[in-house]
């Protein structure tokens, strides 16, 4: 299904008259309205330690839950990237992070109360010295140091994030 056949109503106005328009925008017959469903932001960092070991999240909630993530999560409005993964860190691991390399993004779809949220995914690196005691919070049940020859993408369970790990690993 696509997502726009979600949308039934005019966001505007309210009408049901908001038809498709082509094959990423409705438009609303009755107050002339163009919606375009374009891709969410979420971000993850790649966090090193001096021993350049990868921490690690192991999902707390669905989806994929109990498998492992990279901390990170959506884009709120108003918030850069940077702003973003910064607030994501914090808010699940309790580490305060300030150096921040962007590496890529990739497109994915994130499933979402049943519906397929299209997001694009920016990943970036910081590499930390002190590797204070960090508490898992917010979506995560539990924080892993990992040694990177003995990290396996097939135990992280969102699509974007292991395709992510694969690129990072080579």
């Amino acid at each position: 299904m696509h997502p726009l056949e979600l949308f039934i109503y005019c966001p505007k106005c309210g009408s049901v008259h908001f038809v498709v328009n082509n094959c990423k925008s409705k438009k609303c017959e009755n107050c002339g309205f163009v919606y375009y469903f374009n891709p969410s932001s979420s971000v993850a960092v790649f966090i090193l330690d001096k021993e350049e070991r990868l921490l690690v999240a192991c999902r707390a909630k669905e989806p994929a839950k109990g498998t492992f993530d990279l901390p990170g999560g959506f884009v709120d409005l108003y918030e850069s990237a940077e702003e973003a993964i910064i607030r994501e860190v914090k808010e699940e691991t309790g580490l305060e992070i300030d150096n921040l390399e962007y590496l890529f993004s990739l497109p994915n779809i994130y499933p979402y109360s049943g519906m397929n949220i299209h997001t694009v995914d920016l990943f970036y690196q910081s590499k930390i010295t002190n590797t204070v005691p960090l508490y898992p919070q917010d979506d995560v049940e539990a924080l892993y140091w990992i040694d990177k020859t003995e990290i396996k993408p097939e135990l992280f369970g969102l699509t974007s994030i292991r395709k992510a790990i694969e690129i990072w690993l080579e």
